[in-house]
């Protein structure tokens, strides 16, 4: 049998920076699917109820983790940034089409 060879990407080092925006990125999407988990239990019926309560308890977990991270790196996370970040999120959804 012969085996298919897969070309190697070069793994390119992102900067401090980088890391940094890609963790706002993260925190402030966390955020948003909070926000929506909250709202469809305000509307959930029987079984989904349990479910949107799981998302809310998940998601919770995981925007407590990324702003420890956060606050561990030494990232500050104003209002300014978080929306210059959205303001940037928004520009490249709408250039991707």
């Amino acid at each position: 049998m012969h085996e298919e060879f897969v070309k190697e990407k070069k793994l390119i080092e992102k900067t401090e920076e980088e890391l940094d925006v890609e963790l706002i990125k993260c925190i402030i999407k966390t955020k948003q699917d909070l926000r929506d988990s909250n709202k469809n239990y305000e509307f959930a019926e029987g079984d989904l109820i349990d479910y949107y309560l799981y998302q809310i308890k998940a998601n919770q977990s995981k925007l407590n983790y990324l702003l420890k991270k956060a606050k561990k790196n030494g990232v500050m996370i104003d209002m300014i940034k978080e929306i210059e970040i959205r303001k940037k999120q928004y520009n490249e959804e709408i250039e991707a089409g």
